[in-house]
């Protein structure tokens, strides 16, 4: 059996990927759902399905922190099958205001799906600042880097099947059916606590230091800008997905310059997900352990070429191809990043480090996008695009000149 392979004898992870699966499905199904309810039943406004990403950001990034804490003092089995059953109740409450059938609720259905968006927000905050030290626990050390890899690999199949499924079922026959969808999302969510629920775990006994909340927090926050390589793989992430977020302006860019329609626009959106998932494959057969400094750096540089390359787009299919080769070279780096957070972190912290990278991602994401657009309306379409891809390059080029030893960095020997 490969390498790769022998970490599917750990029944653990086994059912690690299986509950991050459905649990990714479910939550993209979810999301896609709300914009597709919030622009058709409600609004018809490209302003509204902002809203709906902004109403989930604020209260992700603001609970993050205080979820790292959480994930670093309880069990973090426990901690995910509560946010589950969570997220279980957010499905049933959209179930409800969905159905139009209670009158109360149906005047003010609009504003409980937004009441219902932050509710996600931080529920998120707590799943996602657990989830990598959970797997963390379930593996061996020198099986990080492949841990890595198959938790993207899931992620990424769960991003691109979840807003197909749900765009596919929420119109089909003509008609609305998003409280459908939502009842999907209840028996998703419940596969999720199924398979988390097998998992064999007991926190392991960690001898902390007793100290209050605040203080843990700022004992997480100077951890990372202490430790430069950690501190490095999340700012070379930060400012890729800061400065080339091309997928934020894909609907002006479609219409305006590949002269495409609405529905060509969902398969261009999965193409940086499918780039991902083609790219794990290689990454199972040969893991980004050894000289992982350079690939990260390489992988962030052709990140920013493919995107400046998709700038010069005039063809749907080339643009398609570039928007895939970004996601490749995206998933090398969010593989090598989370390994290095995985090796270099001691276990008592993982939860609160995971919480930091969390908001400086989801934070760059949603900036970003604001980012994208101003300089799309500052410059012009096309010049904005090229500009992020170059300043990701400049990126790279400023952090490898601030940290020298990032080039040297080999995973196989932390």
């Amino acid at each position: 059996m490969k390498p790769s392979l022998h970490i599917f004898r750990i029944k653990n992870f086994r059912y690690f990927i299986l509950g991050r699966f459905f649990t990714t499905l479910a939550i993209q199904m979810q999301m896609t759902t709300i914009g597709l309810q919030v622009y058709y039943e409600y609004t018809h406004s490209a302003f509204s399905l902002g809203l709906t990403g902004l109403f989930e950001a604020l209260p992700f990034i603001g609970a993050s922190f205080f979820s790292g804490y959480i994930a670093d003092k309880y069990n973090r089995k426990n901690i995910i099958i509560i946010a589950l059953f969570a997220l279980v109740l957010c499905s049933v409450l959209l179930f409800v205001i969905s159905t139009h059938k209670i009158p109360l609720i149906e005047g003010i259905s609009y504003y409980a799906i937004f009441g219902v968006i932050v509710l996600v927000g931080i529920i998120r905050a707590f799943w996602a600042a657990t989830m990598n030290p959970l797997m963390s626990q379930l593996v061996d050390r020198e099986l990080y880097t492949v841990s890595a890899t198959y938790n993207s690999t899931a992620w990424h199949i769960g991003s691109i099947t979840g807003p197909i499924f749900a765009a596919f079922l929420y119109g089909m026959n003509g008609s609305y059916h998003a409280e459908k969808i939502y009842f999907i999302n209840i028996v998703l969510f419940l596969a999720g606590v199924l398979f988390f629920a097998l998992i064999r775990y007991q926190r392991p006994i960690i001898h902390q230091v007793k100290e209050g909340i605040i203080q843990s927090l700022q004992v997480g926050v100077r951890f990372v800008f202490k430790q430069k390589m950690l501190l490095s793989a999340i700012s070379l992430d930060l400012f890729a997905v800061f400065f080339g977020g091309a997928v934020t302006i894909l609907p002006a860019f479609t219409d305006q310059v590949l002269h495409a329609t609405p529905q060509d626009l969902g398969l261009l959106r999965t193409a940086p997900a499918i780039g991902a998932v083609l790219m794990a494959f290689v990454l199972m057969v040969k893991p980004p352990a050894k000289d992982a400094g350079k690939l990260l750096l390489g992988a962030v540089i052709m990140f920013g070429v493919f995107t400046i390359a998709f700038g010069f787009c005039t063809s749907y299919w080339v643009a398609f191809i570039m928007l895939l080769l970004t996601g490749a070279f995206d998933n090398i780096s969010v593989v090598i990043r989370t390994s290095i957070m995985q090796l270099m972190t001691p276990d008592e912290m993982r939860g609160r480090v995971s919480a930091v990278n969390s908001v400086f991602i989801g934070s760059s994401n949603e900036i970003g996008g604001f980012e994208s657009g101003f300089a799309a309306r500052l410059m012009g379409l096309v010049p904005s695009v090229i500009f992020g891809g170059g300043m990701t390059i400049v990126v790279v080029a400023i952090i490898n000149k601030l940290n020298p030893k990032m080039k040297k960095l080999d995973l196989s020997k932390v």
